[in-house]
């Protein structure tokens, strides 16, 4: 009974999938697309912004790059020119570098770009929080280095005041090397002249 049950529902599901056209269904919010350009992505055939080509809406975010100026690419990595838009709900709207999508770096506070799964980015957009996301969240790779953010974040030590305390201690350790070859320098020469007067 409940074999027929479920057989019956998948027919029925079947048949009504292969009846709904492809032009009745709602058509996603795009990724990487400002919200006032939604349109211009909405029919069928698109031209490239710079005129040179037109394609097709499937070939929209395949991760190849048909328009030498990234139209076709606002969501992917795959055009040199592209710009990917970064919505970020209650903090501020930003465009990127579509070079930085998936690049398992957290550059939108509402993670947006890294949709691939490599990277967790939690969404920490609530009043300006990009800043903090930045500096906190920037190496939250999933598996290893995730373990690696955990750690950090209790511990309260950030990549960048790793990279200051680092910084201070390399030119630390060049002012001492520095002293210390002024000092051999100079008994070297003061040793001289105790010799050429003794002469």
């Amino acid at each position: 009974m409940e074999t027929s049950f479920i057989r019956l529902v998948s027919v029925c599901f079947l048949l009504t999938s292969s009846f709904t056209s492809p032009h009745s269904l709602p058509i996603p919010p795009l990724l990487g697309v400002h919200p006032l350009d939604e349109k211009y992505y909405g029919s069928e055939v698109i031209n490239c912004r710079d005129g040179s080509k037109s394609f097709t809406r499937d070939r929209l975010n395949d991760d190849f790059c048909d328009c030498l100026d990234g139209t076709d690419e606002p969501g992917t990595s795959a055009c040199h020119a592209g710009k990917f838009y970064c919505l970020n709900s209650g903090s501020t709207p930003r465009f990127l570098f579509s070079s930085r999508v998936n690049d398992q770096v957290c550059d939108c506070c509402d993670g947006s770009d890294e949709y691939d799964g490599s990277v967790n980015c939690p969404n920490t957009c609530i009043m300006g929080g990009n800043i903090e996301y930045k500096t906190i969240h920037s190496f939250s790779r999933v598996g290893d280095l995730g373990q690696i953010d955990r750690e950090q974040s209790k511990s309260g030590v950030n990549l960048d005041d790793l990279i200051q305390k680092l910084t201070g201690l390399k030119i630390l350790i060049i002012i001492q090397v520095v002293l210390t070859f002024t000092v051999v320098v100079f008994r070297i020469l003061r040793r001289r002249t105790r010799s050429k007067r003794r002469r």
